[in-house]
């Protein structure tokens, strides 16, 4: 059986996520990586912080701690938010750990001694000012291609595009503020992209079935033509260059950042080069549609280059952003919800259930408090709460909390069966073509049809006349909490093993004919969704 390695964008340390960054990669990976344990595949998920780089230099600065410290105390928080979401990482990573610099000192001699690294004087943003070099995130100004004010000297997040500091308009220092941004002459190493352009269209070929959305961004970098990147930086805190004449700089941090991926497998499994280095993996990525050109582009690149034998993803799943009331999510200018206010909030699985049922796949998604307290209850309180609450209290006061033994199935149940095949048939394979919102949409027709069920069975009049009836009909209702708590658990996964631990089940693939053994006892679990009302949320 095919193996599937997972990973999800790597966050930066810099502060905590928004609610984008959980709904643009890191939610649904969790949900994939679910969603094929349950269907009894081997799967290592993987994630990490993002700890090298200006981002964290300048977040350890405002906040007065060395780097180090910063970023040890970051990882700690941010893995403990992700836990509390249900975030079931095999493993989650730093990128400054030993592993990955040793990792990406190895891939880097691998491309120099191919002939893909070289050595250019080039010039840089320097501050008087502030006395140094200023690398590409020190460095703001207006875009030269959508005018946005707010461009970085490596990227423009408006328009996506990639930048070097000398593009940007009107530039000045991050860290000061200093307008008196000069450009001097010094060294650096890059990466020849251009001269990987060919194996890259010929490895990208083969990768026909990736999303639209991604390819799209993908072709459109290799159509403008690839530039080649510097991949060097003259910041202390990083993975060192092991090259003579180089040992004052660090790598970029988009170099050494997605070799993180294999460094955090190393960490975890003493097998970790069966799952980098083996056919019979299947490497699947999440991320936003910011991130796609790193590793559609630069981390194949990267991997190709170096001619080590280490497996490029067979898949990536892009998404679009996810807005809020209409604007931004934005880390910097703390506008939205973040995830260690929304958990405050809610639990978890509301968050879990309408990002996923609202995942910005084909275009962009925007988050209001209005949509969300609406779907959550009505998804979750009235539809699967219900049916879990109706079902097991009724067995519980008509049945003495237990699984009634069934007669013969009826028309009903017989009609029951053959749509919930077929249902279950298509969430599976909504799930395998990673389309989240088709995905849900499912789930909740299940729930739908289980509530449509036992209304129109209506057990609690049959007892009334006809109890073995009813025992058919309530014997049939728990099995339909049974599947419709297991369909669930990929995306509310708190919620759906509550009950499940309820009626006594394991986590599995769920069939139609599965049928819970009559005698056994069952509880009825606190009710589930409470009803939430905009007032118990923050306002972002």
């Amino acid at each position: 059986m095919t193996k599937f390695l997972i990973t999800s964008a790597l966050p930066y340390v810099n502060g905590v996520k928004h609610l984008g960054n959980l709904a643009g990669s890191l939610l649904p990976a969790d949900i994939h990586a679910r969603f094929r344990r349950q269907t009894g595949h081997e799967v290592l998920f993987l994630c990490g912080t993002d700890e090298h780089g200006t981002p964290a230099e300048l977040a350890a600065q405002a906040a007065g701690l060395p780097v180090a410290d910063y970023c040890a105390r970051q990882h700690a928080v941010q893995a403990d938010i992700y836990r509390r979401f249900g975030l079931s990482f095999d493993h989650f990573s730093r990128t400054s750990g030993d592993a990955n610099r040793k990792l990406t000192q190895e891939i880097f001699l691998a491309l120099d001694a191919a002939g893909f690294i070289e050595s250019r004087t080039i010039r840089q943003a320097y501050s008087p000012t502030d006395g140094r070099f200023l690398p590409d995130r020190y460095i703001v100004g207006t875009c030269p291609h959508c005018a946005s004010p707010n461009a970085r000297g490596d990227q423009c997040e408006a328009c996506t595009r990639l930048l070097d500091p000398a593009d940007l308009v009107n530039p000045y220092s991050a860290i000061s503020g200093a307008t008196d941004i000069e450009f001097r002459e010094t060294r650096h190493l890059f990466l020849k992209l251009a001269a990987l352009e060919g194996r890259l269209r010929d490895w990208l070929a083969t990768r026909c079935n990736w999303p639209p959305l991604v390819r799209s961004i993908a072709q459109k970098w290799l159509d403008e033509g690839l530039r080649d990147r510097c991949i060097t930086r003259d910041l202390d805190w990083g993975v060192p260059v092991p090259k003579a004449g180089f040992e004052d700089k660090v790598f970029y941090v988009w170099f050494d950042a997605p070799i993180g991926y294999i460094a955090a497998a190393a960490e975890a499994r003493d097998d970790w080069r069966t799952w980098w280095q083996s056919d019979d993996v299947r490497y699947l990525q999440f991320l936003a549609k910011d991130n796609v050109p790193f590793h559609a582009i630069s981390f194949p690149a990267t991997l190709l280059g170096s001619g080590l034998p280490f497996k490029p993803v067979d898949v990536i799943k892009g998404f679009n952003w996810l807005t809020f009331e209409g604007g931004k999510f934005s880390t910097s200018g703390r506008r939205g919800l973040f995830t260690d206010t929304a958990l405050e909030a809610c639990p978890a699985d509301c968050w879990r259930w309408w990002l996923a049922a609202n995942v910005p796949e084909n275009s962009d998604t925007d988050f209001t408090i209005e949509r969300f307290v609406d779907g959550v209850n009505k998804d979750l309180g009235d539809v699967f709460g219900n049916l879990v609450n109706r079902c097991l209290s009724f067995a519980a006061a008509r049945f003495e909390s237990t699984v009634p033994e069934p007669s013969e199935p009826g028309p009903l149940e017989r009609q029951l069966v053959l749509a919930l095949d077929a249902r279950l048939v298509s969430l599976r394979a909504h799930h395998e073509a990673l389309a989240f919102r088709k995905a849900a949409e499912e789930v909740r027709s299940i729930w739908r049809l289980a509530n449509a069920y036992l209304s129109e069975a209506a057990p609690w009049t049959v007892i009334r006349t006809d109890r073995k009836r009813a025992a058919t009909i309530v014997h049939a209702g728990q099995n339909l909490v049974r599947i419709a708590a297991l369909v669930a658990w990929p995306f509310i996964p708190f919620a759906a093993k509550d009950v499940l631990d309820c009626i006594g089940e394991p986590v599995v693939w769920p069939t139609a004919t599965d049928s819970l053994p009559a005698g056994r006892r069952i509880r009825v679990p606190p009710v589930l969704f409470p009803k939430i009302s905009a007032a118990c949320l923050p306002p972002g």
